[in-house]
């Protein structure tokens, strides 16, 4: 079946870069669907213009995924994804984006090694105007954006935010729309923890949620609990 795909391949007119990331793509398919499929994703393929691309970056908590697409709008970060135990960065993006591409642009390059600053506990800011808030619902967005005004060094609670947003009992949902942040270290999620000062989740992990914290100078306690110092 792969090389049936590989023939019908010469039908693209992408670059060889673009080409190469589609056929991997297709190839992780045929290792897992139906000739049927297979093909119907081939057309999928053929008629889809790129915009998107992505960059790897690896940091000392293992690989993070930048993503970005090019729209009307500019280019814009689409997701940050952050390691995970059971699937790698790569597989993620894809089952995501499965028309994205790498590339390695001076923007992407740029962000990059910000992010990767960021990660190595430098004091990095990051615009909102460069991520696409097209996808989320009214509540996320509020959510998001309440989220990126806490400022470095300070942390606030999923009850505090939710009651500056005007929804006092809304903890849990803020929580929850903080679980599907799309651009955690853009939007610095791990600034905000439970009631109790315990740290809550993480899309990357509770270690990496508490080592993002002490290089911003936030301390704990013997239980693992955040010292409450300077609260948002």
């Amino acid at each position: 079946m792969w090389r049936e795909v590989m023939k019908l391949s010469c039908d693209l007119t992408w670059s060889d870069n673009e080409k190469g990331s589609v056929l991997d793509n297709l190839h992780a398919c045929c290792k897992m669907k139906t000739k049927k499929e297979v093909f119907m994703k081939y057309r999928k393929y053929k008629d889809k213009t790129i915009n998107t691309c992505f960059k790897i970056i690896r940091s000392a908590f293992g690989e993070i995924g930048v993503v970005l697409d090019e729209s009307v709008t500019g280019i814009k970060v689409v997701r940050i994804v952050l390691p995970k135990s059971s699937k790698t960065t790569d597989m993620i993006i894809r089952s995501f984006f499965p028309y994205s591409v790498k590339g390695n642009s001076p923007y992407i390059a740029s962000l990059c090694k910000d992010i990767d600053a960021f990660l190595g506990g430098k004091p990095i800011s990051f615009a909102l105007n460069i991520i696409d808030l097209s996808k989320l619902n009214d509540f996320q967005k509020k959510v998001i954006l309440l989220e990126s005004k806490i400022p470095r060094g300070q942390i606030s609670t999923y009850g505090r935010l939710a009651s500056k947003l005007g929804y006092p009992r809304a903890a849990r949902a803020v929580g929850q729309a903080l679980a599907k942040n799309p651009f955690p270290i853009i939007i610095p999620c791990h600034r905000t923890i439970r009631s109790d000062n315990s740290l809550g989740g993480y899309a990357g992990g509770i270690s990496m949620k508490r080592k993002l914290l002490e290089f911003e100078g936030i301390r704990f306690d013997q239980g693992g609990r955040v010292v409450i110092e300077r609260i948002w």
